[in-house]
């Protein structure tokens, strides 16, 4: 009998990735990207091509180009067109044959976005202006905020390899373009500047006429930007039959024991209903429970655990199970899938119901024998990092807490965060708006850092400028002072994630450490 290797850090951070799966417009064939670390510890990303009936496996192609982004079919389908070192290239296909590319534009400070056209001879690119000209500060040193360069929209001719600046749309920065599969004109959405705050509060959508460039404005617009055992792979397929799967990317996580996972589905206290996932440790059931339970909460808070294997450094849950854990992926209300009015009930609520939603399903895996109620843990990134450090606040009925990048300060955040307007209307109010107290003020873990007394882990990116670094900075101080047990651990040179690969293997490790070391035996229960 073959043994059943152990789940180990490096297995779910060294691993392949795919992304940007594209069709060719005949069916044929499937361009995609492969994602993995390096020898040396960066990130590739590599261009595969591969029939789409799956006849024959994909290969890699492009030899030397260590990037891939966005791989698009020209519509006779004897080209692709992708970006790499932030510059555009094109290489014919004829059949399974990949050609040499060729580089189709070759511009200082590179082409930060690319949308092909119906027609194939053009592509829509977003590109800054080159040194010197419109929206370029001459000093080039200082940062100036509000006045940094924007990505304006340019049509690049593939034939002639020129590009041609749509003036129309003024220095506004572009954020997405889409055209119909017949053609007619591009719609263009549009920031006033390229900083989040205040750019997605001035979005603005645009029709252009790609053969003479006029732009009209629609107004504006606003938007919210967002197999249990198997990892992601590419697939493809008639849209109303069965899809065939294209790539195996990961062969070695067929051999690892998951935990078992299912969907759970049940009613907050006042009725709403809600759903979540439940993972347990691998080869056991339900009735081997109780086990010490881990709740971990998901960021955004516009966002929401899938059905899928959770196996990252920000959705640890098989990392987890795989230490005994049974693990709680929760869908509290302020997420998707549930429609606007269930998304939008967080907004100046925060750490209310949503956080008795997450306590409700706790309760029901307790009465369920699943939980025990003397081993709770709770945990997350981002927003599941506030929520963590809030449940802290506001109850000592878990053993232990995992704040990752998470928010301990509303009004701080709504000033410095990059997401600022959008913070202070999560929040209900801005630190500007008198002397206080305010209404960020109740909802804000640093305010109940007194009643803390449950170990807590935070782990924290040096160069977050979402949720900038003061805010665990802020939330340590307050522990330390109030002599709460817990770990700060700073990531240096990581932003809102973690991308090097010895800090996501130490995330991993740290957070497993801390949970099953505070819940390994059974803790004096308080509600």
């Amino acid at each position: 009998m073959t043994a059943v290797p152990p789940l180990r850090a490096e297995l779910l951070v060294d691993g392949a990735v795919p992304h940007s799966p594209a069709v060719s417009p005949d069916g044929r064939l499937v361009a995609y990207c492969v994602e993995a670390f390096d020898a040396d510890g960066g990130r590739t990303s590599r261009l595969w091509v591969g029939p789409s009936d799956g006849s024959a496996p994909p290969a890699p192609v492009v030899a030397g180009f260590t990037a891939c982004e966005r791989p698009y079919w020209g519509p006779d389908s004897a080209s692709l067109v992708f970006r790499s070192g932030g510059q555009l290239h094109q290489v014919p296909v004829n059949g399974t044959a990949v050609g040499a590319p060729r580089p189709l534009t070759d511009r200082p400070g590179g082409i930060v976005d690319h949308w092909p056209s119906a027609d194939g001879a053009t592509v829509a690119v977003s590109a800054l202006d080159e040194p010197g000209g419109a929206g370029e500060d001459s000093a080039g040193d200082p940062i100036l905020w509000g006045r940094g360069p924007s990505a304006r929209l340019r049509l690049l001719d593939l034939g002639t390899r020129t590009l041609r600046t749509v003036d129309g749309l003024g220095d506004r920065h572009v954020v997405d373009v889409s055209q119909r599969p017949d053609g007619g004109p591009l719609a263009v959405l549009s920031w006033a500047q390229p900083e989040t705050d205040p750019g997605v509060f001035t979005a603005e959508l645009h029709l252009v006429d790609p053969s003479s460039g006029a732009v009209r404005g629609l107004g504006p617009v606003a938007a919210l930007v967002s197999t249990a055992p198997h990892p992601m792979d590419v697939f493809a397929g008639a849209a109303r039959g069965p899809l065939t799967r294209l790539t195996d990317t990961r062969p070695e996580m067929r051999r690892i024991a998951w935990g078992t996972q299912e969907r759970l589905s049940y009613r907050a206290g006042d009725g709403l209903g809600l759903d979540g996932l439940l993972i347990l440790p691998p080869g056991r059931t339900r009735g081997d429970g109780p086990f010490p339970l881990v709740a971990f909460v998901h960021g955004g808070p516009y966002h929401r655990w899938a059905d899928e294997l959770t196996s990252g450094w920000f959705d640890p849950g098989q990392w987890l199970a795989a230490a005994g854990l049974a693990v709680f992926l929760p869908n509290p209300r302020g997420g998707q899938g549930h429609g606007h009015a269930f998304a939008a009930a967080v907004a100046g609520r925060l750490g209310a119901e949503e956080f008795t939603d997450i306590l409700a399903g706790i309760d029901l895996l307790v009465e369920a024998g699943i939980a025990d109620p003397g081993r709770l843990g709770i945990g997350g990134w981002s927003h599941g990092g506030f929520m963590a450090a809030w449940a802290v606040g506001q109850t000592d009925r878990f053993g232990a807490a995992m704040m990752g990048a998470g928010i301990s300060d509303w009004g701080m955040q709504a000033a410095i965060g990059e997401e600022g307007a959008l913070e202070g209307a999560l929040s209900g109010s801005r630190g500007w708006e008198g002397p206080g107290p305010h209404r960020h003020d109740a909802h804000s873990p640093i305010s109940f850092a007194a009643r803390v007394r449950t170990p807590v882990l935070i782990l924290h990116g040096q160069d977050d400028t979402n949720v900038p670094l003061g805010q665990s900075l802020s939330f340590h101080r307050a522990l330390r002072h109030f002599g709460v047990p817990h770990e700060f651990a700073v990531y240096p040179r990581e932003g809102h994630g973690l991308t090097e690969r010895a800090h996501q293997l130490d995330a991993l490790h740290r957070i497993r450490a801390w949970f099953t070391h505070h819940l390994a035996a059974p803790a004096p229960h308080a509600s």
